[in-house]
């Protein structure tokens, strides 16, 4: 009776993604208690092997709606709890490696944002030593993905990254959550690189650089910023002394390269609208 209505909740959840997130938790907590009932909320010896299939995938569904949810605590509730499945040879449950790589690519996405760089790479680490090897993860649709991300994130090339968040290449609409996370990095990215660059700039190519829609974007996020906004122009504080170091100079020659591109990439998307 309760593998059945396991089954029932499992087939609502994935047939209704859109599903308001305190619904989805209700059905996901059913069905917790059903796997409760059938000794089946963590593998073992003495679980059935037919409901490891229906247990995993309570967590996957669990996992997706949490993020669709922005529910971050929750998301990683679940990924923890995944593991133990994930873990399982192949001989005990097979794998779903679709869902697998994409709820795995949703912790690296979820930990690129937050910027845990160092637990970002152990994850890839682990994924290279997973059962049955981990092929070329960056070719996979959805663990492909985060890593390109992250190497241009770490390279500057936030143009990259930008096109990346707008165009297909975005596997599935859980991974579009965290674009607009990611938008605001890179935003911040931008000026921080700006206000070391250059000591000012016309507020026509901010917003291009910061692609922000409109001038009055710009005016806010500058005062959000501390800038000074004057005659058409932006004004960064003071970074003499940050020149003054040995490596000033070239801290800001690197800068105004990720500038430079940026804003070079910028104007060509105005170009093209």
């Amino acid at each position: 009776m309760a593998e059945k209505q396991l089954s029932q909740i499992l087939g609502q959840l994935k047939h209704s993604p859109s599903m308001s997130y305190p619904d989805a938790n209700a059905l996901l907590s059913k069905a917790k208690l059903s796997l409760l009932k059938l000794n089946a909320l963590t593998p073992s010896s003495s679980t059935p092997k037919q409901l490891l299939p229906l247990a995993r995938e309570t967590y996957e569904q669990g996992a997706l709606f949490a993020i669709r949810a922005r529910n971050a605590e929750a998301f990683t509730r679940y990924v923890q709890q995944l593991q133990p499945f994930y873990e399982l040879p192949a001989t005990v449950l097979a794998p779903n490696l679709a869902e697998r790589n994409k709820v795995t690519g949703l912790s690296l996405l979820l930990l690129l944002t937050q910027g845990r760089y160092a637990e970002f790479h152990s994850e890839l680490e682990s994924l290279a030593n997973r059962e049955g090897g981990g092929g070329d993860v960056e070719e996979d649709r959805y663990l492909g993905y985060p890593i390109r991300l992250e190497r241009w994130l770490m390279e500057g090339s936030y143009d990259r990254v930008w096109k990346a968040m707008k165009s297909s290449e975005v596997p599935c609409d859980e991974y579009s959550v965290f674009s607009e996370i990611l938008k605001n990095q890179i935003r911040s990215e931008i000026a921080s690189s700006s206000e070391r660059a250059y000591p000012s700039l016309p507020i026509s190519s901010t917003k291009s650089l910061l692609f922000l829609d409109s001038e009055g974007d710009v005016v806010k996020f500058a005062h959000h910023r501390g800038w000074i906004v004057r005659d058409g122009h932006i004004y960064f504080p003071d970074a003499s002394a940050a020149d003054a170091d040995e490596e000033g100079g070239q801290v800001k020659d690197m800068s105004q390269v990720v500038i430079e591109n940026t804003l070079g990439y910028a104007r060509q998307l105005e170009t093209i609208v």
